[in-house]
């Protein structure tokens, strides 16, 4: 049996110290350091915040290799940065440059204390099988967690997207699931919708929807209705869909997301970033839609978006009481029974009966912490100066000191090699 012990916990629902925390893959026990049992393998989390792994609830782990990627770039509106960067990089993925990315992203998923992630991916060259090697990298070789979907596109072969899709989506376990992904409205004609329609029974999407105007004005021109009411006339808004970012939706849409039982997936710094606009989350919340954090594949650190997305919501609903710590909270926790949910397991707690995914971070508090006060240290003291110290998935130690258990080197060398040659098919197509 492992333990943490001196733990000063946190888990966006309860603060407790100077703990002790039992654990193999399961949290079996969490009380005070006065009746600590002992356990074969301890580790001292003195000065530090015990806390859950976080969540990505939205992200593209391709993204790894835009990195310093040299192509021309210069867009003038959200159809450009598509055409000009992300389709030039997901159009050359083939099988092995998704195993890298998938390494090296769940490599700084770690450090930055994220063990679990929702991805939707994109390979152009090679679309059978790249879940798999998602699935590979990320959680058989990693052992985080992680839900997939490929994202399909009228760019790609439909029959290939709706095949891998529904063929990862067959099986799951406590480390990975899988959901159908589309890209978006504006990349999707009404004869792939319907095929998917047609074959995808209960399975849950996951699709951007409404990031930018030009989505919302696509759908329009082309078919003289809104986006959401599009998918739903399509029977598409199966229970537990993600339907991500929401930026230009309107009420209507709104209320049909809730009505099926969807989830939104918001991503304020990747909208601020494409200069798209901000969702209104005030609308979400009048029509009760569960709302998760994602970052868009926008670097690996969520806590960015943890605070981005309350600067940014009091900004755009115009008022400084308009959404606040109770509002993060919530959405975080959002995230957490999603993922349980579909992964069919409990993470989010420090409790018993919980999987141990578990990270300290440390922290001195400079004035006094309570359990009323708790998540304001964590949001303006901890997230601001984000380093977790170890990491922890169904209890196995992923980091330690700061310290991979991996060969972070070896994986980094070769995903750099596998970038070059992906570099060198996009600047030769």
């Amino acid at each position: 049996m492992k333990a943490l012990t001196n733990a000063c916990i946190f888990d966006f629902q309860s603060f407790k110290e100077n703990c002790y925390v039992l654990f193999d893959s399961e949290i079996k026990e969490v009380g005070n350091m006065s009746e600590f049992p002992g356990a074969d393998e301890i580790y001292d989390c003195s000065e530090t915040i015990v806390m859950p792994g976080l969540i990505n609830c939205h992200t593209h782990i391709y993204s790894t290799f835009s990195r310093g990627m040299n192509v021309s770039f210069d867009p003038k509106d959200f159809q450009d940065i598509l055409d000009q960067l992300w389709w030039k990089l997901d159009g050359q993925l083939d099988k092995k440059s998704v195993y890298y990315s998938g390494l090296v992203y769940g490599c700084e998923c770690i450090k930055t204390g994220v063990t679990s992630i929702i991805d939707h991916h994109a390979s152009g060259i090679d679309i059978k099988g790249s879940l798999e090697e998602l699935k590979k990298s990320i959680c058989d070789d990693l052992g985080m967690r992680g839900i997939f979907c490929f994202e399909t596109s009228d760019r790609f072969n439909i029959e290939e997207c709706i095949d891998e899709n529904l063929e990862f989506a067959k099986n799951k376990s406590e480390k990975y699931a899988g959901l159908f992904g589309m890209h978006a409205s504006m990349s999707l004609s009404d004869a792939t919708l319907k095929n998917i329609s047609s074959v995808i029974g209960d399975t849950p999407i996951h699709i951007h929807v409404a990031e930018s105007k030009d989505d919302v004005k696509d759908c329009h021109e082309k078919y003289d209705k809104s986006i959401v009411r599009r998918l739903n006339d399509f029977g598409l808004l199966n229970n537990n869909s993600i339907i991500a970012h929401c930026v230009h939706i309107n009420e209507e849409e709104a209320e049909l997301i809730a009505q099926n039982g969807c989830r939104i997936a918001m991503n304020p710094t990747s909208n601020m970033n494409n200069a798209v606009g901000l969702a209104d989350y005030e609308m979400f919340r009048k029509f009760k839609i569960p709302c998760m954090v994602g970052n868009d594949g926008l670097g690996v650190n969520i806590t960015r978006d943890f605070l981005n997305i309350v600067f940014a919501m009091k900004n755009r609903l115009n008022g400084p009481t308009k959404f606040n710590l109770d509002d993060l909270i919530h959405m975080i926790n959002n995230g957490y029974e999603y993922i349980s949910n579909i992964l069919g397991v409990n993470i989010g707690r420090i409790e018993k009966g919980y999987k141990a995914d578990m990270i300290t971070i440390p922290y001195n508090p400079p004035t006094p912490m309570n359990s009323d006060n708790a998540f304001g240290h964590v949001f303006f003291g901890v997230f601001d100066n984000f380093k977790p110290r170890d990491t922890w998935c169904s209890g196995k130690c992923m980091m330690k000191d700061y310290k991979l258990t991996v060969d972070v080197d070896s994986m980094y060398s070769q995903a750099s090699k596998e970038a070059e040659k992906v570099w060198k098919r996009i600047n030769e197509d």
